[in-house]
């Protein structure tokens, strides 16, 4: 197992990255982590309460040389979940997603090799296979990359970059795929979030299209462990795959979450579908398995779970969608497609 004592976390202090803060600081109580984070719309200190007198922080874009070179200076590995990762977002404005995505990793990349940081982790997400819809496949690491949003096309273009240094560079560096996630601290533009807040204040759930569309919910603290396996075991230059092996269609998450908070079914609103949608995603994550890596949570008892702490959590996702970019947001995208 790769020990290393100082760790940089970009995009720490967004979804999956706090619980990934949360899980290292619980597993390797003396690890040493920087967080480096933008504190965009999704970014939130808040999401590392209880957390800043153990880690050291610092406000920077991933696509920043200087931000980047305070950050790494000293690491041993870097952990890089910051990016641009909404696809209704993308479809809306894809430059912010080239800027982070393709040109922040590059940086980061750069900074790795300049410093000697001894291995790099990229986290990408299954968007990159592109639909699987029509078929029973699961998608494998071998699998020939085929995004169809912006998002997912600046995340497979990262994921060149990684290669390429790792082949022209030597850099030691792996790739992680993970599937949809759902728990603690997720921003509520994505639809689990979005469907409990909403359904909380009364407000109707959007689903897209018939509610058809299949993904792989993993819960954040699964995800969590599984890139901190792939970090510590996996094999440099390699690609792992993150799932929980659970297909699941929105209809089925809106009616849980209903369910759940003792809401009526009523409160689901069927909007146009959005453009290019891909309405099947599954991802074969055996290879990750055979590092070690096991799921703790199942489904549907992960999202009751998560739902919980939505209600408990009243305070921190009301500030987030009273902030002016959510409602923009919401006002531009969702509310012009029911009209």
């Amino acid at each position: 197992m790769a020990e290393f004592h100082r760790v940089v976390v970009t995009g720490g202090a967004g979804f999956i990255g706090a619980n990934y803060v949360r899980h290292v600081l619980g597993a390797h109580p003396d690890r040493e982590l920087v967080v480096l984070d933008k504190l965009t719309y999704a970014g939130n200190l808040d999401n590392l309460a209880g957390l800043t007198d153990r880690l050291t922080f610092v406000q920077g874009d991933i696509a920043d040389g200087d931000a980047v070179a305070e950050a790494v200076r000293g690491a041993d590995a870097i952990v890089n979940f910051a990016a641009e990762s909404h696809v209704d977002r993308s479809l809306i404005d894809a430059g912010p997603f080239v800027c982070t995505n393709v040109q922040g990793v590059m940086v980061l990349l750069e900074a790795a090799r300049g410093f000697g940081v001894k291995r790099f982790l990229q986290v990408s997400t299954d968007e990159v296979y592109g639909d699987l819809a029509g078929t029973d496949a699961h998608s494998v690491e071998t699998d020939v990359l085929r995004p169809r949003s912006p998002y997912a096309a600046t995340k497979a273009a990262a994921e060149h970059l990684v290669r390429s240094y790792v082949v022209s560079y030597g850099l030691d560096a792996v790739i992680t795929r993970g599937s949809n996630t759902y728990g603690p601290y997720q921003y509520p533009e994505k639809i689990i979030p979005l469907f409990v807040t909403n359904a909380i204040e009364g407000k109707p759930l959007p689903l897209y299209g018939k509610g058809q569309a299949v993904r792989d919910y993993m819960h954040a603290a699964d995800h969590a462990g599984g890139i901190d396996a792939v970090l510590h075991h996996g094999a440099a230059g390699e690609t792992y795959n993150l799932g929980a092996r659970m297909e699941v269609n929105g209809v089925d998450v809106a009616e849980i979450i209903l369910d759940a908070l003792g809401k009526g079914r009523d409160l689901i609103e069927f909007v146009p579908d959005r453009p290019g949608h891909d309405y099947r995603y599954s991802v074969d994550p055996s290879k990750a398995e055979a590092l070690g890596w096991e799921r703790k949570w199942t489904w549907p008892e992960g999202l009751v779970e998560t739902v919980r702490w939505y209600v408990a959590n009243e305070p921190w996702w009301r500030e987030v969608k009273a902030k002016l970019d959510f409602r923009k947001h919401e006002k531009s995208w969702y509310e012009q497609r029911k009209s």
